[in-house]
């Protein structure tokens, strides 16, 4: 199945950079893009966040011990989790960027994402201790979706066999596109697989020297239609494409950055900047990650 969809993605997406010249300078570019990001993966997942929640939790303006709202709020902890897992991220992408396999490194490291992203739940008490052992123990079903993942048995053999193919694929678009997409097929985790699947395609599409490429919450009905028809009827090339156009906004938007041009371009319904009209409108409720898990 691997070699199968690995032609499409390499035709469709743009040609890798290759490894930053200037690490520090790409580093800068995921620091400036992380309130962006954080909105919009959050708001995909149907928690209700904004950007000043998100610039305060990202520079310590937080405190669930004094403060109740802090304390009570399951968007502040999800918040605050984001940042604390994406800091984590950040760290295996430098090491990316400076030369390392991304495949051994994201296995033995995601984790320690994953913890991050729910260790804020688990101390206010509103998440439950287990989350944070690791793989799911149980079945899990996707409202909305013909897709079932595997059986909870299959998930110990299933992880370990992706992160073997991310290390031995060669192409880093086929590495984020494919590694993205087949995190959330196995779904490894009861909550969290959305967020976390994210991370990984960021960190395959730094080992290629694409920018940190946000996936925005307008477009969440093309994002999960793409993924349903890559686990659903076998084509990846929705995805694929889906995936390409964002990764090319980013380009475009950190060329603009690097040339004095601080706002972000104009190009459709593509993300925008954390502070203009295109990141209101969080879909309402609570969901869980790539499309809504149900656990029994």
């Amino acid at each position: 199945m691997w070699e199968t969809f690995r032609e499409p993605v390499i035709r469709i997406f743009p040609e890798a950079p290759g490894l930053p010249e200037d690490p520090e300078a790409y580093l800068a570019f995921v620091d400036d893009i992380y309130p962006n990001d954080a909105y919009h993966s959050l708001s995909i997942e149907g928690y209700r966040v904004t950007p000043e929640l998100i610039e305060r939790v990202r520079t310590g303006n937080w405190n669930p011990e004094t403060n109740d709202a802090d304390r009570r709020s399951h968007d502040a902890m999800a918040a605050r989790g984001y940042w604390q897992a994406f800091r984590l991220v950040r760290q295996d992408i430098a090491e990316i960027t400076a030369g390392a396999n991304p495949g051994p490194l994201v296995a033995l490291h995601h984790r320690e994402w994953y913890r991050e992203l729910f260790q804020p739940g688990v101390e206010a008490g509103i998440s439950e201790p287990a989350v944070l052992a690791g793989y799911r123990n149980l079945a899990v079903f996707l409202l909305g979706s013909r897709h079932v993942p595997p059986r909870h048995e299959a998930v110990r053999d299933a992880m370990p066999a992706l992160f073997d193919l991310l290390g031995e694929e060669p192409e880093p678009s086929v590495r984020a596109v494919l590694g993205h997409w087949l995190f959330g097929y196995i779904h490894p985790y009861t909550d969290g697989n959305g967020r976390m699947a994210r991370f990984l395609m960021n960190a395959m599409l730094a080992s290629g020297g694409y920018p940190w490429t946000v996936t925005p919450v307008d477009r969440r009905a093309d994002y999960l239609s793409a993924l349903e028809q890559a686990s659903v009827h076998q084509d990846v090339e929705p995805f694929a494409r889906f995936v390409a156009s964002q990764v090319e906004w980013s380009i475009d938007w950190r060329r603009s950055r690097l040339a004095g041009q601080p706002d972000a371009p104009s190009s459709g319904s593509q993300v925008t900047g954390p502070s203009v009209s295109g990141l209101s409108g969080s879909p309402s409720g609570r969901v869980s990650d790539l499309g809504i898990t149900s656990a029994m």
